[in-house]
């Protein structure tokens, strides 16, 4: 069997309206240390379905930046499940946990992190180094995500020579590219003017109508307004889903 035999299965329904659960956290702690432990997480559980956008929202210092490593699989949690498109990540070696991480998870992080020297293109196809696809097929998928973001006119154009709305489009065409079954964007619009930002979630709109599953981790209440779903995070749990009531939706 190969690393990936075991990850790559369609995620699970569990029942009730909405789509399949693409990522389901049931009692999870993060704890930092030991003298004294300093917990970061506390109890979390809560799950998303395939195609919600959902925004993860609370203060500096609420847990949610962990939160974010522990979904995206970057950290294990102390304790209680993570389970990925239906897998339940504790049961993974590492090797396999990487494997997981490239083909069903995207991240957009505040910062681009995009190569410099590189064209907008092999930014964007180097989303999909760690998935096994070969090179023509990389670039001509990073094409195509280019042109779903807007971009498809400024492809062969470098980071330097974009503005920083088109820079975060690349880093999100990237996140995209191997359509995961989850997108992370971690502050998405923080190192944005308020205009630039909105397109950015005017665009985060449409690509969940295009049927992206994408969960948003933010400070910012004014965006967290602006998507459909609300989870609020405070001294590492959830204090409010407006999905419905703590905990599983």
């Amino acid at each position: 069997m190969s690393a990936l035999d075991d990850i790559s299965r369609p995620a699970l329904s569990y029942g009730g309206g909405g789509g399949q659960v693409v990522l389901e956290l049931a009692a999870v702690t993060k704890t930092y240390g030991q003298d004294p432990p300093v917990p970061a997480l506390r109890g979390v559980s809560f799950r998303v379905r395939r195609g919600e956008l959902v925004a993860i929202v609370g203060p500096s210092g609420s847990g949610k930046t962990t939160l974010l490593h522990v979904m995206g699989t970057l950290e294990r949690p102390t304790d209680g499940v993570v389970r990925i498109n239906g897998v339940d990540v504790a049961g993974l070696d590492d090797r396999r946990m990487a494997a997981l991480r490239a083909r069903s998870i995207g991240f957009v992080f505040q910062q681009f992190f995009l190569q410099e020297f590189q064209s907008a293109l092999d930014n964007v196809a180097d989303g999909l180094l760690y998935a096994g696809v070969e090179v023509t097929e990389r670039r001509a998928r990073a094409a195509r995500a280019l042109t779903q973001v807007g971009l498809a006119h400024r492809a062969m154009f470098r980071p330097s020579k974009m503005s920083g709305g088109e820079r975060q489009r690349v880093a999100i065409a990237r996140a995209l590219v191997g359509q995961p079954a989850i997108v992370l964007a971690d502050e998405p619009t923080g190192n944005l003017d308020s205009a630039t930002g909105a397109t950015i979630v005017d665009l985060l709109h449409k690509l969940n109508a295009e049927g992206a599953t994408i969960i948003v981790i933010t400070h910012d209440e004014g965006l967290a307004a602006r998507l459909p779903r609300q989870v609020h995070v405070l001294d590492g749990k959830i204090i409010s889903d407006s999905a419905g009531a703590v905990g599983y939706p």
